[in-house]
């Protein structure tokens, strides 16, 4: 069994600076989470936040972040492909990996958000499944461009003609997370293209069945199951004491109560690491603990310093 690796999931887009990204950040590095990883939005959800002071890029702050720390590995959970063409999102990425040593790794999804497309003037087409694949390919395919070598791809959405391929990354490839609940077509790309296949916010019963389905899909085109790593992301509350617990909750609008019954990691340090513990036992092999409030610095450290040692 791999060492489990421990990462803090954030949401800027609620409203967080990149100067409270990199304080959140160097706090998670500090107490030793394995990695940060941030959602790739442009617009707020729901009501109880205000997004001020306004939504940050996903890759530029990831830059940002490849400079001012040392260990974390950097990445999104996920980018859509409605953003970015897929030869400058291999080159943004590349270029990240480079700034960072070798720590970037590219979430790719088909995104969902339409109020964030039609706000920022995005295009949102109704089908993007297809997007996906050709993206997946032709990321994969220009970092995997021997030197001195050029790349064509030919598809119904995206064409390249005679790419350098270049930049190159640092690692030979930045490690690739697909992710979603779906039954057959998400779980068959996984088995295709990922380094890593990650259900996030869901029950324990669906998140097992879809590793389940990933590693068949593997099997079905003679892809090591073993060579997927399976991923689970759960929103966070946790302190040492209710009252810390409750005050976060207050802190990021959510009801406790509903909250402790949805599917999330809550409580005290030695609930975590029950619930945790238990995904890790039955295939985790990375955990991601999504915290909302990026200028609470204290639950950071509090997941980072009372509860990974527990679980390593």
């Amino acid at each position: 069994m791999t060492t489990p690796e421990f990462c803090v999931f954030t949401e800027p887009q609620q409203g967080a600076s990149y100067d409270t990204q990199l304080a959140f950040a160097q706090q998670a590095e500090r107490s030793g989470f394995d990695g940060f990883f941030r959602s790739d939005h442009y617009l707020k959800m729901g009501d109880f936040f205000t997004g001020e002071p306004g939504p940050t890029d996903a890759w530029t702050t990831l830059a940002g972040l490849a400079r001012e720390t040392r260990t974390l590995r950097l990445g999104t959970l996920v980018s859509s492909v409605t953003y970015r063409a897929p030869g400058i999102l291999a080159i943004q990425v590349a270029q990240v990996d480079q700034m960072s040593g070798g720590r970037a790794e590219l979430g790719l999804g088909t995104g969902w958000f339409e109020a964030e497309h039609a706000a920022y003037g995005i295009p949102f087409p109704r089908k993007r499944f297809d997007l996906l694949e050709e993206q997946l390919e032709i990321v994969q395919g220009l970092w995997g461009t021997p030197e001195h070598a050029t790349y064509s791809f030919d598809g119904a959405h995206y064409q390249l003609t005679d790419s350098p391929a270049l930049p190159k990354p640092a690692q030979d490839a930045p490690p690739v997370i697909v992710g979603g609940a779906g039954l057959k077509r998400t779980p068959a790309i996984a088995a295709r293209f990922a380094t890593e296949f990650n259900i996030p916010f869901q029950p324990e019963d669906v998140v097992f069945d879809r590793w389940a389905r990933a590693r068949a899909a593997c099997e079905e085109i003679g892809r090591d199951p073993e060579t997927l790593k399976t991923t689970v992301a759960l929103t966070t509350l946790a302190g040492e004491t209710d009252a810390d617990v409750a005050r976060r909750a207050a802190a990021t609008g959510v009801d406790l109560d509903d909250f402790r019954r949805d599917h999330t990691f809550c409580g005290s340090a030695a609930e975590i690491v029950d619930r945790a513990g238990h995904l890790i036992e039955n295939g985790a092999g990375r955990l991601y603990f999504q915290m909302i409030d990026m200028t609470d610095l204290d639950h950071v450290a509090f997941v980072g310093e009372e509860v990974l040692p527990q679980l390593r």
